[in-house]
């Protein structure tokens, strides 16, 4: 199994802006969105991780043990209870939203890469990042 703390900046994106509308993101913030080149940092001490995802625009950092659930405000305004997983090699996270739509990502670690896969409502998006 690859290791998943590392530093990833962002590759490749397909579909991104389709998986925003689902979410309901209104349009200034999808065009943000689909030029930001996004460098999420995960980390592990003592079971408990942390991921910072940085733009230009904006910083975010969540804090988690795998299995326990908080709560998240989401960079486009949601507020979610949000339950990180492993399966396999893949770190799921599975945003249920209080106020706005939930939402599922898997990312899969290679020693090269993580890739993400979102999903919203039937709508998928795939983004590559490179392991720095």
């Amino acid at each position: 199994m690859a290791p998943i703390a590392g530093k990833y900046t962002l590759d490749s994106s397909e579909n991104f802006d389709e998986f925003m509308k689902a979410l309901g993101v209104g349009m200034m913030l999808r065009k943000l969105g689909q030029t930001s080149k996004p460098t999420v940092e995960l980390t592990e001490k003592d079971g408990e991780w942390n991921m910072k995802t940085s733009t230009a625009m904006k910083t975010t950092e969540i804090k988690f043990k795998i299995g326990q659930e908080i709560d998240e405000s989401t960079f486009d305004g949601r507020e979610c209870k949000t339950v990180f997983s492993m399966d396999g090699d893949k770190l799921v996270q599975v945003q249920t939203a209080t106020k706005g739509k939930s939402a599922k990502y898997t990312r899969e670690f290679t020693d090269t890469h993580m890739i993400m896969l979102s999903e919203c409502d039937g709508v998928v998006s795939k983004r590559t990042y490179k392991r720095q």
